[in-house]
């Protein structure tokens, strides 16, 4: 009996690593996606049981060894059967770099109040 394989963008779809096979085309075709520690551009490249996959979904680097090819996008419990999260753990809080650059209370442009309360000031 063959080894049973099913296309990359496909497994990525049933595994609910994305929400529409559209988005892990493009996830597949920006490079984010690695199979066995090689980049693939190919979203039809075919994966199966023991091959590794090396992402970055949504800034989270996910490490899966694919443990099932699956036969469709079940609910949440039977996808998570088709893979082993080898992922290494998510970094706490307090050592995330900050989406948005930290400033020292007052420092910057004024606030909507602010700029009434200067406004009042000069008599505008």
């Amino acid at each position: 009996m063959p080894e049973s394989r099913q296309r990359l963008d496909k497994w990525l779809f049933f595994s609910r690593a994305v929400k529409s096979r559209t988005l892990a085309q493009k996830l597949i075709e920006s490079g984010a996606v690695r199979v066995n520690s090689e980049r693939t551009l190919s979203t039809d490249h075919r994966v199966g049981a023991g091959d590794v996959l090396t992402m970055t979904v949504h800034t989270r680097l996910l490490v899966w060894k694919i443990l099932d090819p699956g036969q469709r996008r079940g609910p949440a419990p039977e996808a998570a059967l088709l893979y082993e999260d080898l992922s290494p753990p998510a970094l706490p809080r307090a050592d995330r770099i900050p989406a948005v650059a930290e400033r020292d209370a007052g420092a910057g442009r004024p606030t909507k109040k602010e700029r009434r309360d200067t406004d009042r000031l000069k008599g505008e």
